[in-house]
């Protein structure tokens, strides 16, 4: 009995022996004006593998392999001064260095470069501008912060990718749409202090939240009681998209009681940015409120409302830019001495959310977030098919109020009457002095028309999208020892789609007739068999009329390993999405297949990924990420004519549509040391099996025929491989010497699928449609690059912050292998073949190779300047910062897209053999000399 007592006791004294003689370093972290503790802190030992990152207590502890001797401690978090401890670490002793504190940073520019950023670029919804910069503009690496702030101007894709390929999310609740997969970044625009805390993990990177794509996950912190306490108050001038923004907001931190609130309001506002005409009117109100009830639960609730309306541009051709510059726009008229722009964009989807966290133990913590969207999202356009009905039939309609319209351009007069060339210098002339719609002349056949007791000619409508939808989940996190942490998360998703035309303006008329004018054949003229010869007034809705609902259940599972040598990590996730369309018109042309709810479709996404991170010293790293992705198509890719009918990609080409699967890898080398960091990544990303639609008005199908088209694309192949490069050099401790390179291949890597659908009239009958569907089999797109933005970009600049807190800095950005869009039809069969199935007589297959040339575009350099001053005075500050992008005024394209009408060789060898192509490709061109002011006041 006593043997065994003491044995117990040693035992017992030597756990305390080893307790004793633990090597520790530990403190906490404050912010040095209002005493409070600062939560993700990063903590690093330097020159070590060492680092952590403060609770919510602003306490931080190293525990394990902790390295003795003289030692640097570096805390640093965005917004705040970074400082640098010298500490002294004995074996078996603790460091403890309690109420460091830390300086906000007056000079701090990163929230005033987001503002620039997401006010401007990423509300652009064009073709060419599916802006991925928002995912990046929180991130401290160099190459991305450089693709968001350098190059997001000529609408530069990292690794090509679209934003499709990343997750944004708001208090770990996604924001992606349903319909596309891309964030709409207005819906939470102009709230730029409120939305700025941000956790970005990029690439396959783990991420803490969700899955995530191959751009990697954004999560926006809009928690109340992680909002930085203080008031902003800031005012923002600039010539980009709008030219006056004031902004305030207001955090109150963590008080008595255990309540936290966040709230802000701005307005930006502007009769026209760069473009002609694009008016911007946008108001924004954010609040956050939150309650701790207890150490362990906390409750906070969210409201979003951030309206807006734009002018949108339109993309040109060369012969309307070289008539006009690089300013004109071709949607907007005069009328009564103001700009009118027929095309606005305003979108009003409120949110609201409401999050629960629990903090089950010091090492485990459960989210569970409910959220609801609503709303509506309106795109207006001009209608000059207006009709009346005569012995049953409509007749009628307007001429087209593009003045960019064909048939108003030189080169048509040049190209059908080159024995008259005064035609065309009246035509030049006309659109050189005039050249804007005419709206005077669509309010008079209008009113004229009605006075004869007909319908309206021309009207202004909207395409309407009007969504509600629900999310809830839950996010999992355990540290189930030291070295291995545990992420898991639930999803549900659910979206209902209210998709339809409405009326907004009959610019003089009482009523417009609801038919299909094109409609040849009087049983397919109605749009809606129901309401047969409707006349509809200003607020109604006509033309089509359905929902789309979508379901989606996922789930994730991620577990990392963290050790001295090696970091690692492992995730798998599956998600079932399930689609419906449900027609609340019965379409003329498709009587049994529109009304009503079409069949369900279900995809299985699943995921797979993982990567590992090498600590070959302290300064140099290699890390490595691959992934496996299978994922369902978009909404928006899997119905072939959603307007019209239920028809689902694939159905009548005798090719399923499925999930598209995606395979990606990359590999980087670190160096970081406290003078030099850099990275080099190179990456490797395949895409199988995807779809894609687009719509046009084709001619040459078939011979010489002409008709509208929704040209549908399957099995699609892609291939993207490139390095990318980031260095960074403190050469002085108030200069900074910054590069980058992105070095980037896109390329279709199969000739995919490509069929056309169509109304069943007596034109497609003509262009060899049978029952509306024709399939041409092959489209030949392989090695053709993908439109993507510069392919390859490069930057290379310096910044200068005194220690009197003023900075300057000015970057040389060089843009190169940019390309236009390729058209997939003309790359089929239908170019070659003549209106009897044989080739064309006169085909010269030389000549046409040179005619599908894919065109490149100009290189280019654009030189961009930023400069600020900030001022203390007590405990205030006072911040000051302006930029200068584009400062040579460089004319350059950033994107653009070859037009369809020319579907065959004939008429596509025809056309360019004018100096001007009367149906050359449409081009989007970057902005001249822009500049952005920013004043800001903080209490």
């Amino acid at each position: 009995m006593k043997k065994s007592l003491f044995i117990f006791l040693l035992g017992v004294f030597s756990v305390f022996t080893v307790f004793a003689q633990q090597t520790v370093i530990k403190g906490s972290v404050k912010d040095a004006i209002n005493n409070q503790p600062i939560p993700d802190v990063t903590v690093t030992i330097e020159e070590t593998l060492q680092v952590t990152k403060t609770d919510a207590k602003g306490e931080f502890s190293f525990t394990t392999n902790v390295p003795l001797g003289e030692q640097i401690l570096k805390i640093s978090k965005n917004g705040y001064t970074t400082k640098r401890y010298p500490i002294v670490v004995n074996e078996g002793q603790t460091v403890n260095i309690t109420d460091m504190t830390l300086d906000i940073d007056i000079s701090d520019t990163e929230d005033l470069f987001a503002i620039s950023l997401s006010d401007d670029e990423l509300d652009d919804d064009t073709g060419a501008s599916d802006n991925i910069s928002g995912l990046l503009s929180s991130s401290r690496d160099l190459f991305q912060r450089t693709a968001a702030f350098e190059f997001s101007s000529s609408f530069f894709r990292v690794r090509g990718l679209d934003s499709d390929n990343g997750s944004v999310l708001i208090n770990g609740i996604e924001m992606n749409k349903l319909y596309n997969g891309r964030p709409q970044w207005s819906n939470w625009g102009g709230l730029n202090d409120v939305v700025r805390n941000q956790e970005l993990t990029s690439g396959l990177t783990p991420s803490a939240y969700n899955f995530g794509g191959i751009l990697g996950t954004t999560n926006i912190n809009v928690r109340a009681s992680e909002a930085r306490p203080g008031g902003r108050v800031t005012y923002s001038s600039s010539n980009r998209s709008y030219t006056n923004r004031l902004m305030v907001s207001y955090a109150s931190g963590l008080v008595d009681g255990g309540w936290a609130y966040t709230i802000s309001a701005g307005r930006r506002w502007g009769n026209e940015g760069y473009q002609d005409a694009t008016l911007y009117d946008s108001n924004s109100f954010f609040a956050s409120v939150e309650k701790k009830i207890n150490d362990k639960h906390s409750i906070n609730f969210t409201g979003i409302y951030a309206p807006n309306r734009r002018g949108k541009s339109s993309p040109n051709t060369q012969e309307v830019f070289d008539l006009k510059g690089i300013k004109y726009n071709e949607y907007w008229g005069w009328q009564n001495g103001e700009k009118r722009n027929s095309r606005i964009k305003e979108v009003e989807e409120p949110i609201v959310m409401l999050n629960h966290y629990w903090t089950i133990s010091s090492k485990t913590t459960l989210n569970t977030n409910v959220a609801y969207q609503f709303g509506k999202l309106g795109n207006s356009r001009l209608d000059y098919n207006g009709t009346d009905l005569v012995n049953g039939f409509p007749e009628g309609g307007g001429a087209n109020p593009s003045p960019t319209y064909y048939q108003k351009l030189p080169s048509f007069f040049v190209r059908n009457s080159p024995d008259n060339l005064g035609l065309a210098y009246g035509a030049q002339q006309q659109f050189l002095n005039n050249g804007q719609i005419d709206w005077n002349q669509m309010y008079e056949a209008n009113i004229s028309n009605t006075q004869r007791g007909g319908n309206a000619v021309y009207a202004l409508y909207e395409d309407r999208v009007d969504d509600q939808q629900t999310t809830i989940n839950s996010i999992l996190n355990t540290e189930i020892s030291d070295n291995i942490l545990l992420n898991a998360s639930l999803n549900y998703r659910y979206l209902k789609s209210e998709n339809f035309a409405q009326v907004i303006d009959l610019l003089g008329a009482s009523g417009y007739l609801d038919v299909d004018a094109f409609a040849d054949n009087p049983n397919d003229i109605q749009n809606d068999i129901l309401n047969p010869n409707r006349i509809v007034k200003e607020g109604d809705q006509f033309k089509y009329n359905y929902n789309l609902f979508a379901s989606i259940v996922s789930g994730y599972v991620q577990a990392q390993f963290k050790y001295n040598k090696v970091d690692f990590f492992l995730a798998g996730s599956i998600a079932n999405t399930q689609y419906q369309r449900e027609g609340i018109y019965q379409n003329g042309g498709f009587p049994n297949n529109s009304l009503g709810k079409g069949e369900k479709l279900s995809f299985t996404g699943i995921g797979a990924k993982g990567g590992f991170t090498y600590k070959i010293t302290g300064k140099h790293l290699l890390d490595v990420n691959a992934g496996y992705i299978t994922r369902a198509p978009s909404l928006r890719n899997t119905f072939s004519n959603s307007r019209e009918n239920h028809d689902v990609v694939g159905d009548r080409s005798g090719i399923d549509i499925t999930e598209e699967k995606i395979s990606s890898i990359d590999a980087s080398y670190i160096f970081r040391s406290p003078i030099v960091k850099a990275k080099l990544t190179g990456y490797y990303t395949k895409f199988q099996d995807a779809s894609e639609i687009s719509f046009f008005f084709a001619d040459g199908i078939g011979g010489d025929n002409s008709v509208f088209v929704q040209e549908v694309l399957q099995n699609i192949d892609k291939k993207h491989i490139g390095v990318e490069l980031g260095i960074e050099a403190q050469v002085t401790p108030t200069i900074k010497l910054k590069g980058v390179a992105s070095i980037g291949q896109y390329t279709y890597d199969n000739n995919p699928n490509l069929s056309l659908t169509t109304e069943p009239d007596d034109d497609a009958i003509a262009a060899g449609f049978v029952e509306g569907f024709r399939n041409y089999g092959e489209a030949n797109l392989k090695d053709y690059k993908i439109a993507a933005g510069p392919q390859r970009a490069y930057s290379a600049g310096f910044e200068y912050r005194d220690p009197r807190y003023w900075f300057f800095g000015a970057t040389v950005n060089f843009f190169t292998n940019t390309y236009v869009d390729v058209a997939p039809l003309t790359r089929t069969s239908n170019f070659t073949t003549d209106f009897d199935g044989n080739t064309f007589n006169d085909y010269d297959e030389d000549l046409a190779r040179s005619l599908l040339k894919q065109e490149k575009f100009d290189d280019y350099i654009v030189v961009n300047l930023t400069g600020g001053k900030s001022w203390r005075v007590g405990d205030y500050f006072i911040g000051f910062f302006a930029s200068v992008n584009n400062l040579l005024d460089e004319v350059y394209k950033t994107g653009g897209f070859e037009q369809g009408r020319n579907a065959n060789f004939r008429q596509l060898r025809d056309d360019k053999a004018l100096d001007t192509p009367v149906f050359g490709s449409k081009y989007w061109y970057g902005r001249g000399t822009t500049y952005f002011l920013n004043l800001n006041f903080r209490f």
